[in-house]
């Protein structure tokens, strides 16, 4: 895949994240990150990009440093994951499942003191358009954070927010947006990157 272009928002999930079977939305956990050998056809590719903001999270400061050596990235709080509330730090076999769910009632649904999917977007959304506004103004720019900011970008290319949650975004995969005035469209998705095979 050619590199980004300079009317691109890329955004990068974290590496895996050292969650012990339990869900870490807002829970800081730290990145599992592969050897410098496994990175570097990525951190090559991404080589052209100098424009970095990320999740004040560990594992995507983590993610950042090693895919941007000698780059120090912005921080936005805004652009971190869903808060799940009570759900937060709880082993994933003890969440309630939500598979029966229609996608418009799942991202309407709120955990216990925690925002729904819905209120994420509505958090997130206004700084990727920013992002994007200033994409088309300097060039591209790279977002490292988490799976749920992704999706809300993807759901906000599609024009239906909660269509977002119908991909799936693996640690370490590229997602790429073209950026144009009024909105995005999507050149790729869960990418695992050059020469690399997606993680789980």
């Amino acid at each position: 895949m050619t590199p980004p272009d300079t009317d691109e928002l890329v955004l990068i999930r974290h590496a895996p994240a050292d969650h012990g079977g339990r869900l870490c939305g807002r829970t800081d956990v730290p990145a599992r990150l592969p050897d410098a050998a496994a990175l570097a056809p990525l951190r090559a590719w991404l080589a052209g990009c100098t424009d970095v903001v990320a999740s004040p999270a560990s594992r995507c400061v983590e993610t950042a440093r090693v895919l941007f050596p000698g780059c120090e990235a912005r921080l936005d709080a805004t652009l971190w994951e869903q808060d799940f509330g009570e759900e937060d730090g709880l082993p994933f076999a003890a969440l309630p499942d939500l598979g029966p769910l229609p996608r418009d009632a799942l991202a309407r649904r709120c955990p216990p003191g925690g925002e729904s999917f819905l209120d994420m977007v509505a958090r997130v959304g206004p700084t990727l358009e920013a992002l994007a506004a200033q994409v088309r103004t300097g060039g591209p720019v790279v977002v490292v954070a988490h799976a749920g900011t992704v999706r809300t970008a993807l759901g906000m290319a599609l024009g239906e927010p909660s269509a977002g949650l119908g991909f799936e975004v693996a640690p370490l995969s590229v997602t790429r947006l073209r950026c144009f005035e009024g909105g995005f469209s999507v050149i790729g998705c869960n990418w695992p990157g050059p020469g690399r095979a997606a993680q789980a």
